[in-house]
């Protein structure tokens, strides 16, 4: 089992930056690939970034390149968002999420197996 918890959300006006942070624990040697989801209300969960996590390619959604690095530590198991420019339209929860035996940086949130209790950003206009 792996345990995967966030930090790093808050409240920002449109521009600033926010770092997200998710430390892993548990069985971590299975994991494959790390990424980043959001969910707005009334809308479906969306993928945001992804990171795999042995050789450190990537991968992000259209709406966020340029703006938005997903980073890891190994060390300290824990894969980072770091968010700038930020828009009214990026607040939402943002969710950790871990993948297990395949290291394809897959978009889909069905493919990941495990996920954390999701943080809150909110930016204001």
């Amino acid at each position: 089992q792996v345990v995967l918890v966030e930090s790093g959300g808050g409240l920002v006006q449109a521009g600033g930056s926010l770092r997200l942070s998710c430390a892993a624990s548990g069985r971590t040697f299975n994991i494959e690939v790390m990424a980043w989801f959001r969910q707005a209300p009334g809308k479906e969960r969306e993928f945001v970034a992804a990171i795999n996590w042995r050789g450190g390619s990537t991968s992000y959604a259209d709406s966020v390149k340029g703006r938005f690095t997903i980073s890891r530590d190994s060390a300290k198991s824990t894969v980072y968002l770091q968010m700038n420019s930020l828009k009214p339209d990026d607040t939402a929860v943002y969710y950790c999420a871990a993948r297990r035996g395949m290291g394809t940086l897959s978009t889909l949130h069905y493919r990941y197996d495990y996920w954390g209790q999701g943080t809150q950003v909110t930016v204001s206009a």
